[in-house]
């Protein structure tokens, strides 16, 4: 499904990406993990568009993801770190957001009451500001607004970043679920290792802008790697190991 060839990007003498190789498969969901500053936001901008490598490829279909910007971002959802709803919108305008440019609002009203019910939101929400929500529910609208349009490919930005953790393994298991359900191809950036245990098929490492590791969740509990021992034990490490 995609494909990175060599991506580099640097912000002035900083290189952030440094050559990633990367795979991802049709309905495969990878997570990709990492220490802060290791590129894996970045990483994901690059893929998005929102910011322009300065080397490297990136395909989508076996072709260049750069010839097929519009057709990819007609199949992708996206759920946010903060979940990102606009304020000024209600929950279901929200969630139909992109629904709303190319059929009737009754109908995208329709389909944005199934998605919220999806992610265990009633109707009761959907006339209701995101201001009047629930960290956790803000989350599931945003996840709602992420599979609104059947994407083929969801990209997920630290999904569980400020929740509890009850709230975290409830959205954990929604992701899941909803991949397995859906089919879609999934990338997943996060720092915490119950969402990678929940929602990976396979696990990539970076670590100072390259890919140190990727494996299956079995695979990474026993890699030798000590980095990624660390990292999944929480261990600190001295200053000198590098940033993160």
């Amino acid at each position: 499904m995609l494909s990175v060839r060599g991506l580099t990007k640097s912000f002035g003498a900083k290189r952030v990406l440094d050559g990633v190789d990367l795979d991802l498969a049709t309905g495969e969901s990878l997570v990709v993990i990492g220490g802060s500053g290791t590129g894996k936001s970045v990483l994901l901008r690059c893929i998005l568009g929102l910011e322009t490598p300065d080397a490297g490829t990136i395909l989508w279909q076996g072709a260049p993801l750069a010839q097929r910007r519009a057709e990819f971002m007609d199949h992708f959802g996206m759920l946010f770190q903060n979940a990102a709803l606009f304020d000024s919108l209600p929950v279901w305008r929200n969630v139909a957001f992109r629904l709303l440019r190319t059929m009737p609002k009754a109908h995208a009203r329709r389909i944005a009451l199934e998605k919220l019910a999806r992610v265990g939101l009633g109707p009761e929400v959907a006339d209701l500001h995101p201001a009047e929500l629930s960290g956790g529910m803000r989350k599931r609208a945003g996840l709602a607004r992420a599979i609104a349009a059947d994407p083929k490919v969801i990209f997920f930005d630290e999904p569980t970043t400020g929740l509890d953790p009850i709230r975290a393994a409830a959205i954990n298991m929604l992701i899941r679920d909803i991949v397995d359900e859906t089919g879609a191809t999934a990338i997943t950036i996060t720092h915490d290792m119950s969402s990678v245990r929940s929602i990976a098929d396979r696990v990539a490492l970076l670590d100072r802008g390259r890919l140190r590791w990727q494996g299956t969740v079995d695979e990474m509990d026993r890699a030798g790697d000590d980095y990624l021992a660390d990292f999944i034990a929480g261990r600190a490490r001295p200053m000198a190991w590098g940033p993160g």
